[in-house]
């Protein structure tokens, strides 16, 4: 990402925010992986407990995309472990936003590449392949779309109709 820290494309970018051009999540995220900045466009999945269409979307090549799993909150099973963690980053995504838990925790934070999720789980998650693929979902607060732009930081994440620049 960058220079593109969320809190200056905050800043710089008031009229958006007050639009709806930018919206910022809800503060619900952990943090996992060395990368803890990331940005690109977006790809979505809405899934419940089952990561089939994940794995799926992760064995693409990525081309620094972000992928938002909207998982529907789930605390009940992983969605993503380190396994899809490394798929991901040997395909050229940028990073994952998991609205719903993740496992491999130790494993993941070892890898060069970024994770938001709600929390951790050790339970694997379903193997029953349904799910939609790029459609808008509904997370922390904000619909996201795909094609929408995401900016993650320490800071927090940003959700924009199109990229940004400050």
């Amino acid at each position: 990402m960058g220079s593109l820290a969320t809190a200056e494309l905050c800043d710089t970018n008031q009229r958006l925010i007050a639009s709806g051009e930018i919206r910022v999540l809800d503060q619900i995220f952990n943090m996992y992986g060395r990368n803890t900045t990331f940005s690109g466009p977006i790809v979505t999945l809405k899934v419940f407990e089952d990561n089939v269409l994940v794995r799926e979307f992760l064995e693409t090549k990525g081309e620094g995309r972000v992928l938002v799993i909207d998982g529907g909150g789930s605390k009940r099973c992983a969605l993503v472990g380190g396994n899809l963690v490394q798929l991901a980053r040997n395909n050229n995504w940028a990073g994952i936003i998991v609205n719903g838990c993740i496992r491999d925790v130790d494993e993941i934070n070892m890898t060069d590449f970024g994770v938001r999720a709600i929390q951790s789980h050790p339970l694997k998650s379903n193997k029953r392949g349904v799910g939609e693929k790029d459609v808008p979902v509904y997370v922390a607060g904000s619909f996201i779309r795909p094609g929408e732009w995401v900016y993650a930081d320490s800071d927090g994440i940003l959700i924009a109709k199109s990229e940004l620049s400050v």
